[in-house]
């Protein structure tokens, strides 16, 4: 792919994004939270160059035509969690000549790095190298990838990760939860800010027709983090008092196996739908036609799964003690229970299905919190000021 910005300018604000999450043909929901928002934030004279990284052991994904394009850049990487700490490095130098034609042509003002490796690393070393400042979006709650990666490696990941926080110009978290996160580990001064993520709320709109139903749905990834054989469990303990309810899981993982087990063991196997990996417009329209969406996960940085579903005029059930808990206020715009209590779920779920009304109700405030501060035009709006602020 030739060497060019979007909409390009020698006049506007040029952001360098450097992201190994991108919507690809094979998923188009795999970093969709970096893409959706790149038009909007164009509305405000700023001009997006993107590089969607990928390293050379993984299977070369297809770039996507309904996205904002990205060039797709494969770099060279030791496999597992060992090479982390060092694949920013290499990252570095096999961008490097790319990045500075890109600058050649249009100066760039701010590169915008998501998470702090590789492709964090990589940006503080084409700061030093192109006097360039950036920023980095932390976007899990393992801000140091001491989770991911054991032993030396794992204490490798930390300081560089502890280096890249210290040396962007600002640190975006996605949740106040992670940017405790990164505040408890920095071991130095770092500047941070909060932005969240925002959604569409044209493409999460809620169902045009009033058709009543029993679908529970769930969306996440099928590991054992995000709680669904807790769901299962839950769903379980109410289906004889609801015959008529179902639950719809999206979404794909290790755990599917013994998910699909566990429904049998339950007897509910017959009720349970799991549904794989669907498209973006697969989830909306999932969404649009369930009941409620629940998602007991006990780890999660925000979960853009909940703003959709609440974009969609759905009520969301998730946990305590986790990003989203910054947004749902317990029976007002949603539902919180606490992770791994099955009795609290079980009863979220009964009192839910059973309540029509409360269904309503709390769908038109989940609706209303998304319009009044968690769109893509508020996340772009957001990011657009502080892109602003790097260049002053």
């Amino acid at each position: 792919m030739p060497v060019v910005a979007n909409n390009r300018s020698n006049h506007a604000l040029h952001v360098l994004t450097l992201t190994p999450f991108y919507p690809s043909l094979q998923d188009d929901a795999q970093g969709c939270f970096v893409a959706e928002p790149l038009p909007a934030v164009e509305q405000h004279g700023i001009v997006n160059t993107v590089l969607a990284v990928q390293p050379f052991y993984r299977a070369r994904s297809d770039a996507s035509t309904s996205v904002f394009p990205a060039h797709r850049t494969r770099f060279p990487a030791l496999p597992s969690g060992f090479g982390l700490p060092s694949s920013g490095a290499f990252l570095f130098a096999s961008i490097l000549r790319r990045v500075r034609r890109i600058h050649r042509f249009n100066p760039v003002h701010v590169i915008h790095a998501h998470a702090a490796q590789p492709c964090g690393h990589a940006a503080v070393l084409l700061s030093r190298e192109l006097r360039i400042p950036f920023v980095v979006t932390v976007h899990g709650l393992d801000a140091f990838s001491t989770n991911q990666v054991g032993g030396y490696a794992g204490r490798w990941c930390k300081r560089i990760s502890q280096w890249v926080y210290r040396s962007a110009k600002t640190v975006i978290c996605v949740s106040e939860k992670v940017r405790d996160q990164v505040l408890a580990d920095a071991a130095a001064p770092v500047h941070t800010t909060v932005i969240y993520n925002g959604v569409d709320p044209e493409a999460f709109s809620p169902a045009k027709d009033d058709a009543a139903s029993t679908v529970i749905l769930s969306v996440g990834n099928l590991i054992p983090t995000k709680g669904h054989d807790l769901l299962l469990r839950a769903f379980a303990a109410v289906d004889q008092r609801f015959p008529d309810s179902s639950c719809e899981i999206i979404g794909d993982g290790p755990e599917r196996s013994r998910l699909r087990a566990l429904a049998v063991e339950l007897d509910i196997g017959e009720k349970v739908r799991f549904l794989g990996r669907r498209s973006r417009s697969q989830v909306a329209d999932a969404m649009r036609h369930c009941a409620l969406f629940a998602l007991p996960s006990r780890d999660e940085a925000l979960g853009c799964v909940y703003l959709e579903a609440m974009s969609a005029e759905k009520p969301v059930i998730a946990c305590r003690g986790q990003g989203i808990e910054e947004i749902v206020q317990h029976r007002n715009n949603g539902w919180l229970v606490d992770p791994n209590n099955m009795q609290e779920l079980t009863e979220a779920l009964f009192v839910l299905l059973k309540d029509a009304e409360l269904q309503r109700r709390l769908g038109d405030e989940a609706r209303q919190t998304i319009l009044q501060g968690f769109t893509l035009a508020h996340q772009a709006e957001r990011l657009a000021r502080l892109y602003q602020e790097c260049r002053e």
